[in-house]
């Protein structure tokens, strides 16, 4: 069983598991799950797994107190995105103190900070319990986080996605819309009998832009800025000599704290209201899909425990930042659970490159030991 940091990362990048629901015939997380629990086996930790669907496991470990301390959750997904323009994601190299390889960045050098951190815990005889969830499936639904979550809750959580050794305390969520424009097929050569429903479609675009710019006007978030909506896939009409009759059009919006997704529906309602003053044009509006915007207060206890172990550990103050990309933390917060995010540096998360900085790693890890040894005491 590998025993140092770099050991441990390249054992996890090693293993395969990309998230099937992205890539047809993708391994999932069924190995890399078995490979931490047996480790934490050889480490006296029990820990067990938790299937969230057929094959699609996710680790749930725990160190217990002695009792009447916080408890803290440590938090890394499993999962990885494909590897297209790779050409040998899972064989981990190391060069000028990075190491590369699918999924090094995102996140099994989170991953491993945890694992080893959790190994200080069992030796610190702390109060609190410290628990491990290595999740499946945060590259597409979250069905891991998802099924952890009705067994599992903590005084407070840290999710360590990278955040290049800053404390971030809050990223954006999104809403996915699907919008149909309705028209009438006809001959291409008779204009008075057809409707063009794509044709309509170019008045929402039209639109769209509108609001678009309309929300670089808001008052921004102090971390993340501005929210945003973008036209992500378009198909309509059913051939060339015809009227199409209808149009889809899938449409993501970037959320911040404090917008709901009643307010953020009402605004695209209230968009194609304003069209439908001609007769002719008709369209329905459907919400797909919700991921809640993150934040936390900077003085909440775990932030501020993060904050100062991070300065002991790195001797400075840590940046506090946002991030504009959605994470598992949502989840957590939603759940009542305190959280913060901090992971290592690196870059080429879901590029053809990947890479992380290992001894930003190592920090990482004696900054969640630092943090869960003044919050569980």
């Amino acid at each position: 069983m590998p025993e140092t940091l770099i050991d441990l990362l390249a054992a996890l990048v090693r293993i395969d598991s990309t998230n099937p629901a992205l890539v047809p015939d993708g391994a999932g997380e069924s190995r890399i799950a078995q490979f931490i629990v047996d480790w934490l086996a050889a480490q006296g930790i029990e820990a067990e797994l938790e299937e969230a669907a057929p094959g699609r496991p996710s680790v749930i470990a725990r160190v217990t107190g002695t009792g009447g301390g916080r408890s803290l959750m440590l938090n890394a997904h499993l999962d990885t995105v494909g590897t297209a323009g790779m050409s040998a994601p899972f064989e981990p190299i190391i060069r000028d103190g990075q190491l590369y390889g699918r999924g090094a960045y995102d996140m099994k050098a989170g991953l491993a900070a945890c694992l080893l951190a959790l190994l200080d815990a069992r030796d610190a005889q702390l109060r609190g319990d410290v628990i491990l969830t290595a999740v499946a499936d945060e590259e597409h639904a979250s069905l891991g986080m998802q099924r952890v979550l009705e067994r599992v809750t903590a005084d407070a959580a840290i999710v360590t996605e990278p955040t290049e050794l800053g404390v971030s305390i809050a990223h954006k969520g999104f809403t996915w819309h699907e919008v149909t424009t309705h028209g009438h097929a006809a001959h291409g050569s008779r204009p008075d009998l057809g409707v063009d429903a794509i044709a309509h479609m170019g008045r929402v675009l039209g639109q769209l832009e509108v609001l678009g710019k309309n929300l670089t006007s808001r008052e921004p978030h102090p971390l993340l800025g501005h929210a945003s909506i973008h036209a992500s896939l378009i198909s309509g009409g059913q051939e060339l000599s015809s009227y199409p009759e209808r149009c889809m059009l899938l449409v993501e919006r970037r959320t911040l704290p404090g917008e709901t997704p009643e307010q953020i529906t009402s605004e695209i309602d209230t968009l194609l209201a304003g069209l439908a003053t001609d007769p002719h044009f008709h369209a329905e509006h459907r919400l797909t899909l919700v991921r809640d915007p993150f934040g936390i207060p900077e003085d909440a206890p775990i932030v501020q425990s993060l904050q100062q172990a991070a300065a002991q550990v790195l001797g400075r103050p840590p940046a506090v930042i946002g991030q504009s990309f959605w994470m598992d933390s949502a989840f957590l917060a939603a759940a009542g659970i305190p959280t913060v995010i901090f992971g290592p540096c690196g870059g080429g998360a879901h590029a053809a490159e990947e890479w992380v900085d290992l001894a930003s790693v190592q920090q990482c890890r004696q900054v969640l030991t630092t943090t869960l040894r003044a919050f569980c005491a």
